[in-house]
């Protein structure tokens, strides 16, 4: 396989991480090779558009369809891999083969593979993702590494150090507002479990069947509530153009509570917290002020208080 990657994947994983991310993309044909040997697979051209990991279809010796995925070793790539091994295909695309020393995985290929972002009934779109919200929840297992939430909004305090106390480009009461969140929330948090982390229309696939089943995930420990802060803030970046974006998220919370039994408030404060956390990481990785992100807390904020 010749491997064409587009200047903005590259461009992405230079800005993500660095002098490592630049080495890894140079590496990243050798890398092939060597997994389509070891593997006896043969790797097609990669899924587009990519994100922050390499990830192509790909047939097994047995003509399986399967995914092929490396991404620069982190521990978030192992978090994914260890988040998969307890899943173990439950509510999750299987995980076939793994190296987690190496950023490399084999995954089972969910066909068709249609997004839920391609369902245009957001009401349906909810729902679907509240049910694999579901049926991914796991009690934490013994000894586990996944890093909790709170690591995640503290984030903030890297805002705050690159800014000498301020907030940048990213409007200051909107930051205020979702450090008190986490704060407000974490304090009274159910007990952990093992949460998706970025559960949204993007990986949330249709497999055989109509069953939906999810991709990509990040592996982390918090409360049930926690998980549906994504979903609030996608799929990016239509939703921010969506007209009556907040009558949306009034119907979206009220139709979380309703399934999953959540009080409305944490519902709508963690859409709020997270969504601004969201356009923080944005920044911090690409220089960019996320404007749909934004967007998206600003229409849930009047839900804090009716």
């Amino acid at each position: 396989m010749t491997l064409h990657l587009s200047r903005e994947f590259r461009h992405r994983i230079a800005g993500a991480f660095g002098d490592a991310g630049r080495q890894w993309l140079d590496d990243l044909p050798a890398l092939l090779r060597e997994y389509a040997e070891r593997w006896s697979l043969t790797i097609h051209p990669p899924f587009e558009p990519l994100s922050y990991n390499f990830a192509a279809p790909a047939t097994g010796p047995d003509g399986q369809a399967v995914v092929f995925k490396a991404g620069v070793p982190r521990p978030d790539l192992t978090s994914e891999i260890d988040a998969l091994r307890v899943y173990a295909g439950r509510g999750s695309v299987h995980l076939w083969q793994a190296d987690a020393d190496r950023g490399v995985m084999l995954l089972e290929r969910i066909q068709p593979g249609v997004q839920l972002a391609t369902e245009p009934d957001d009401a349906r779109a909810t729902e679907i993702a509240a049910r694999v919200m579901q049926s991914l929840w796991r009690p934490l297992p013994d000894g586990h590494r996944f890093k909790p939430v709170t690591e995640w909004a503290a984030g903030f305090a890297r805002l705050r150090a690159r800014y000498d106390g301020g907030t940048g480009p990213l409007p200051s009461d909107r930051v205020a507002l979702a450090e008190s969140l986490f704060e407000e929330l974490f304090a009274c948090a159910a007990p952990a479990v093992l949460l998706h982390g970025d559960l949204h229309h993007g990986n949330i696939l249709a497999g055989e069947s109509g069953s939906w089943r999810a991709i990509d995930p990040q592996g982390v420990a918090g409360e049930p509530a926690y998980e549906v802060g994504a979903l609030l803030h996608n799929p990016m970046p239509e939703v921010a153009n969506w007209p009556d974006l907040p009558r949306i998220q009034r119907r979206r919370v009220d139709q979380l509570a309703a399934i999953l039994g959540f009080d409305r408030r944490r519902i709508v404060g963690y859409g709020v917290a997270q969504a601004v956390l969201s356009a923080w990481w944005t920044l911090e990785d690409h220089e960019e002020l996320d404007g749909p992100a934004l967007a998206c807390a600003d229409a849930l904020v009047p839900l804090l208080t009716n």
